[in-house]
């Protein structure tokens, strides 16, 4: 049996749905599809948003009315949903979400996108420090419950040099930060994730999943590589593709990110 998992930044939910969002939607592979960046309440969602046949779904707007914001669809029935990562400071920021299903645990995530010398690079860090710990307390929690773990999103990170076009210029910008490129790695390497998009595409600039809507950005692929599937080993393991939805033109996009998708064979979890 393969299992998809998608994840997208949508930009605003109100303004996908008007450029192609549902269309794309009623389309999709995906058994479950991480949203962020909603931008919007329940009641202020667009009625074919609201009324998805076939799918269960989860909203965790932010308090601040008109920012970030998460959601999970899902074709199965989740078993648990969760808003938050127990902090005091962060839950009710429309940044976390998660949901059970039967042996998998799936997030979607918008992490802060920082500016440097201000405030929000501050709290950007702060959510960094605390979500690290929630990072690995998840994993540890699976593994010993038999379960496995993808956090989809937006994290706001480029890891690497090969994750944007124009890393030399932005080596002092948040978002490619050594700090910031530093924690990513302590995700990876001391919580105990994969990304999963980088280990199918090991010796490639990108794939890139963000394009300014400025200048040409899109039509000459100057990109960032932010989004991630960030999966346990064992479910990166039964990883059989993992891909970036690209728009074929940019008059087709409905965002300025790109859908990042990934298919499990959960044959190999049994």
């Amino acid at each position: 049996m393969t299992y998809v998992v998608t994840s997208v930044n949508v930009n605003g939910i109100r303004a996908a749905a008007k450029k192609g969002f549902v269309e794309w939607l009623a389309n999709t592979e995906a058994d479950v599809l991480c949203l962020q960046e909603v931008r919007a309440e329940v009641d202020q969602l667009p009625r074919e948003i609201l009324e998805l046949d076939g799918w269960h779904a989860f909203w965790a707007p932010a308090a601040a009315k008109g920012r970030a914001g998460v959601a999970i669809l899902s074709r199965i029935e989740p078993q648990r949903s969760k808003i938050g990562f127990d902090s005091d400071e962060f839950d009710n920021s429309g940044r976390y979400l998660e949901i059970d299903l039967p042996g998998l645990t799936v997030a979607s995530l918008y992490l802060p996108s920082g500016e440097v010398g201000t405030e929000r690079q501050d709290e950007k860090e702060r959510f960094m420090a605390e979500f690290l710990t929630h990072l690995t307390e998840l994993r540890t929690r699976a593994a010993a419950d038999g379960r496995e773990v993808v956090v989809c999103g937006d994290w706001n990170i480029a890891h690497q040099e090969a994750d944007l076009k124009n890393w030399k210029a932005n080596q002092k910008a948040a978002g490619f930060l050594p700090e910031e490129r530093a924690w990513l790695t302590q995700v990876l390497d001391e919580a105990g994730y994969v990304d999963i998009v980088r280990r199918h595409h090991p010796d490639q600039p990108g794939p890139y999943t963000w394009w300014s809507y400025r200048g040409r950005a899109f039509d000459n692929d100057s990109g960032w590589r932010i989004d991630y599937l960030m999966t346990s080993q064992k479910l990166a393991d039964a990883c059989v593709s993992a891909c970036v939805e690209k728009a074929p033109s940019h008059d087709a996009r409905w965002s300025d990110h790109a859908p990042v998708t990934a298919a499990f064979d959960l044959d190999q979890l049994l």
